[in-house]
């Protein structure tokens, strides 16, 4: 497995690699420019070229920032492919000057978030705006 920070993305392999992790339908997605505006830095996993996991790191600017959207392809699931995007997107962040990485996830994922990458619980709000 091979894991490359701020891979050149191309907009249909992500989103079909989105809709296969999170078993929906395939919505093209304006990956490319969407992460070079807002992300702080993105990671793929690839298996022979091939797209099959993903992690993007979003940030304030200053001490705080957010992973979203990690997904691994079904195919290559519990080979640890996520531990490792997250980890390594948590080194960039890191590298970057980033003192605090958030998450935020359902609690059937909190065996891969606490457990596997180390993240800690905390109390957070969510506020639904649509």
């Amino acid at each position: 497995m091979k894991y490359v920070v701020r891979f050149p993305v191309d907009d249909r392999e992500l989103s079909a690699l989105h809709a296969a992790a999170f078993d929906s339908a395939v919505n093209l997605q304006p990956w490319g420019a969407q992460l070079e505006r807002w992300a702080l830095t993105w990671v793929g996993a690839f298996s022979n070229d091939q797209l099959v996991g993903f992690v993007q790191v979003c940030w304030d600017g200053g001490s705080h920032a957010f992973v979203l959207d990690t997904a691994v392809h079904p195919d290559h699931g519990r080979q640890g492919i996520g531990k490792q995007l997250v980890l390594t997107a948590a080194e960039e962040a890191r590298l970057a000057g980033c003192e605090w990485l958030h998450v935020d996830y359902e609690p059937h994922l909190k065996p891969f978030y606490e457990d596997a990458c180390g993240f800690r619980p905390t109390d957070a709000g969510l506020l639904k705006l649509r």
